[in-house]
């Protein structure tokens, strides 16, 4: 093909610029276009202006159409000998999208995709400012400025909200480009014209608390609730047995799990009677069935099961089992897991905080991950990443919500032997299905190269910052269209705040340059300071006891606050329309409340019923009638001088806190 351009040259350098034009199409194959470009007319140095750089956008009118072409590459097959000889100059194009003219005087529109090609000779120019807003900003789908377009810096790049968000979007770069940034800042673009969104954010760095600020929820383990009830039986596993080896020990929590639901589910001394008999009906519940149950049944279960058994020799696996459910309940590490004063059905209010359901000024969760113990954070991810999908599925797309995952590879990986099986499987649900039921994914990632290739081919939107090694390179190369492709040759050598875009959430495959974010808005992810630090020695003489003191307090964790608990635990009641009964339970374990430790109190949604005055501190919470489901019946309006539901629920706070107190 070259050899042909080069023969039919000499024509093609004879012609002059008209119109703007900068050359004329030699050759259209599919979605690619080759352009012979103009020569200068003196020999000289082409004007600045008609020289199209790689990414530039290019026009080629056509009878009804502007087509917009984005140059892929330039060469020169045949450089001239001598100063002054013209040459031959080639710029390769990818088709990627029209403007239609307008035949009743409106404005003109534009699509992605070519319908009416270019043909032989049609001129090319450079696309003008009111052709690239048209491209870039003219469409009627909601949008949100990110930044600015690199050809142009007075057209916003701009981001389509449900293209980005329904069909899945990934940030990708090495480190130190700025993805944490990217993340926050197209995030906080989104939230700015979309307040009552649902975003949760997983952070393993405990980095984005300081880009949102008031707008966040913020979960760490000393104020996170996530009891031991929401696992599934795959992840129970992983945290009470460690090892899939251990067949029996899996065995024994495979049988016992779902008799302590019912036995929390019993609600009558008779039906503990005959559960303790064995002729309880407990099939109604499952291993995976989300419903409470008590540690301290489990336990007692498991004891039970030793004292009938035969032979000794058949102890080993119950003890052992007991043993590490003793250790790692009295764990201060897994208090956001077992620390709990009582068990009671908050499931509602724990989704309540999670997907932000009343939204109440914050339509963010950022979920802290340091300080979850490392052999456990797995299960902390799949959770929150199954409860994401489930959550969706079952409001029916009421709600939809988008997962932020911020190093994807940790949870997603390559490897098969590596991660955990259930988190990978709850983040590949979200990234094949989540789409029909308003569950979306954002997956963020250094290494895209080391991440499960079927995540990232779901992601139909690709932000790609500076990126140099050739694996990384060639992912990113396999997730975009042709049209965009010589663009990657810029991945390398981008700067600070620039990225490639790709894909459904942008209108055209650009290069941006990111609006700056104001440094309170910025994420705490700086890189050290190595000059800085390195200058003078740490002065202070308690510093080392001050880090001491930190890492053993992160070893331990923080206590629960006794107060939040007793809150939280008297607006769950209301907010599932429950009652307390009163029924044997072990004594709680108190720990002294630190200042910053704690449960958080999280406001319940309008109480569904009033609350009986009678309940001590090992009252076991449970819907009235022995339902586990939410009654959704109207609040009753309280008669002159009758105590509200709001006067309830702190009596009930009252005498949590104060069991032995007059009433």
């Amino acid at each position: 093909m070259i050899h042909s351009l080069i023969a039919g040259g000499g024509a093609g350098s004879a012609l002059t610029h008209f119109d703007g034009s900068i050359g004329r199409i030699v050759s259209v194959t599919g979605s690619k276009a080759i352009v012979l470009l103009d020569s200068p007319r003196d020999g000289s140095v082409r004007n600045i202006q008609d020289r199209p750089e790689m990414g530039t956008l290019l026009a080629i009118d056509t009878a009804n159409t502007v087509v917009l072409a984005i140059v892929s590459a330039l060469s020169v097959p045949v450089p001239a000998q001598r100063e002054g000889d013209n040459e031959i100059w080639i710029a390769e194009l990818g088709l990627a999208g029209e403007l239609w003219r307008s035949t009743d005087g409106g404005a003109a529109s534009f699509n992605r995709g070519v319908t009416v090609y270019p043909g032989l000779g049609d001129r090319v120019r450079v696309a003008t400012k009111a052709e690239l807003s048209l491209a870039f900003c003219g469409s009627s789908a909601r949008s949100v400025r990110v930044g600015c377009i690199r050809q142009d810096s007075t057209i916003d790049a701009r981001v389509r909200v449900d293209d980005l968000l329904g069909k899945h979007f990934a940030i990708l770069g090495t480190t130190g480009t700025g993805k944490s940034c990217t993340t926050a800042l197209i995030l906080r673009s989104i939230l700015e014209d979309h307040p009552a969104a649902h975003i949760v954010l997983l952070d393993p760095h405990n980095e984005y608390a300081t880009a949102f600020g008031e707008l966040a929820e913020v979960i760490s383990p000393w104020n996170m609730q996530l009891p031991l009830w929401l696992l599934n039986f795959e992840e129970a596993i992983e945290v009470l047995v460690g090892d899939p080896e251990r067949k029996h020990e899996i065995e024994i929590l495979q049988e016992l799990i779902p008799l302590a639901k019912s036995r929390y589910a019993a609600g009558r001394q008779a039906e503990n009677q005959k559960l303790r008999r064995g002729i309880l009906d407990h099939g109604r519940f499952t291993v995976d069935t989300p419903v409470p149950y008590r540690i301290s049944d489990l336990t007692g279960l498991i004891d039970e099961r030793m004292g009938k058994l035969e032979n000794k020799r058949d102890l080993a696996p119950y003890r052992n089992l007991k043993s590490r459910i003793d250790t790692i309940s009295q764990d201060g590490r897994y208090a956001f897991m077992f620390g709990s004063l009582t068990v009671y059905d908050g499931m509602a209010q724990i989704l309540s905080r999670i997907f932000r359901v009343p939204v109440q000024g914050k339509p963010i969760t950022i979920l802290e991950l340091t300080g979850i113990p490392t052999e456990i954070v797995n299960v902390v991810v799949s959770v929150l990443c199954r409860m994401t999908f489930d959550f969706a599925l079952w409001s029916e797309g009421k709600v939809p919500v988008t997962l932020v995952c911020e190093e994807a590879h940790r949870y997603v990986p390559l490897n098969s032997n590596a991660g955990f099986e259930p988190c990978k499987r709850a983040i590949a649900k979200i990234a094949k299905e989540g789409r029909k039921y308003g569950a979306s994914l954002c997956i963020v990632t250094q290494r895209p190269a080391e991440i499960d290739p079927t995540i990232l081919s779901q992601c139909n939107t690709v932000f790609a910052l500076r990126m140099s090694n050739d694996r990384d390179q060639a992912i990113v190369s396999s997730a975009i269209s042709d049209t965009g492709s010589g663009l990657l040759e810029f991945l390398p050598a981008l700067g600070q705040r620039e990225a490639l875009a790709f894909g459904d959430g942008v209108a055209l495959p650009v290069r941006i340059k990111f609006d700056e974010l104001p440094r309170d808005r910025l994420p705490r992810s700086s890189t050290a300071k190595f000059s800085e630090k390195w200058q003078m020695s740490v002065g202070d003489e308690n510093f080392l006891d001050q880090v001491v003191e930190r890492w053993r307090t992160a070893g331990i964790g923080n206590s629960l606050d006794v107060n939040q608990q007793a809150t939280m635990l008297a607006e769950s009641i209301h907010f599932t329309g429950g009652r307390v009964e009163s029924m044997e339970s072990p004594e709680p374990q108190v720990r002294a409340p630190q200042s910053n430790g704690g449960y958080r109190a999280v406001p319940a949604p309008q109480p569904v019923s009033s609350v009986p005055a009678s309940a001590g501190m090992g009252a076991t919470v449970r819907p009235a009638g022995g339902s586990l489901l939410r009654r959704e019946t109207p609040p009753p309006t309280p008669a002159m001088g009758v105590a509200t539901a709001g006067s309830d629920r702190q009596s009930l706070r009252d005498r949590l806190l104060k069991p032995n107190a007059p009433r």
